[in-house]
């Protein structure tokens, strides 16, 4: 992709699954990453696997920070901690989330609290920490949000997910709108039934069958997606080939959303 050798990027999520393909990703176009993550020896195990790596920059800058993006004290350290390791930020790849099968009628109000705080709240709060540094600095930058298709339809049994996906989308929407005048172009990706760590673990408590049955009636090109093409999905978006691509979302699904 154009444009992104040299570019410092903050990743949110980013230990595991699409976040740590996507980390990936950015290190092999020659970017600068921050990668945060819940957990401190998840953060510790990826960031040694992908200082490992090969770039055509010959040397690999990867740093990782673990903390609760749903805190207001977690989201400030973790943007604070990648402007003072990077320098600043370019490039804040919004992908925290949290996700669970629960029927609507059994969604507790602790339930419904934690997934939006992550998925909604840590989306904000990161953003808006990122997006002031942006704007002191006066340079732009470009900050991508984690939707999902559950943003854009619903789906049984995740009524809380579903909720937290559609006000990532809106909340994208109204940062484009007031972000782009500060040359700060604003996007979010919506991934449809992707290979991740997480959705293996909901996964897992259903039928043997469900995943492959899944595939077959519900995504035309007949497989689920894999980390690695959302992650291209995340360059794409942040790179100078999408320079005028402002206040939309990008569909990685296989054609799920396109069946009736």
């Amino acid at each position: 992709m154009r444009g992104l050798a040299g570019k410092r990027v903050l990743i949110s999520g980013g230990s595991s699954g699409i976040g740590a393909a996507t980390a990936r990703r950015f290190l092999e176009e020659g970017a600068h990453v921050v990668l945060g993550g819940l957990d401190q020896a998840e953060v510790d195990r990826t960031v040694g696997e992908l200082s490992v790596l090969s770039v055509p920059s010959g040397s690999v800058s990867v740093t990782g920070l673990a903390g609760d993006v749903s805190s207001e004290g977690g989201a400030a350290a973790l943007v604070d901690g990648a402007i003072s390791a990077l320098g600043g930020i370019d490039v804040l790849v919004n992908n925290a989330g949290t996700a669970w099968r629960e029927p609507f009628l059994e969604i507790t109000p602790a339930h419904w609290d934690r997934i939006i705080s992550v998925n909604l709240r840590g989306m904000f709060l990161v953003a808006q920490a990122a997006a002031r540094h942006m704007v002191e600095r006066g340079a732009g930058g470009v900050i991508l949000n984690m939707s999902s298709t559950n943003g854009l339809g619903g789906e049984a049994d995740y009524a809380h997910y579903n909720a937290s996906k559609g006000g990532v989308l809106l909340l994208t929407k109204t940062m484009a709108v007031e972000l782009g005048r500060h040359g700060i172009r604003v996007n979010a990706l919506c991934p449809g039934y992707i290979k991740t760590p997480l959705n293996a673990q909901i996964s897992s408590g259903l039928a043997d069958d469900f995943v492959s049955g899944y595939e077959r009636d519900h995504i035309p090109l007949g497989r689920a997606g894999l980390a690695e093409e959302v992650a291209a999905g995340y360059a794409f978006l942040a790179s100078d080939d999408a320079s005028f691509v402002h206040g939309t979302e990008l569909v990685i699904d296989g054609g799920q959303l396109a069946i009736m």
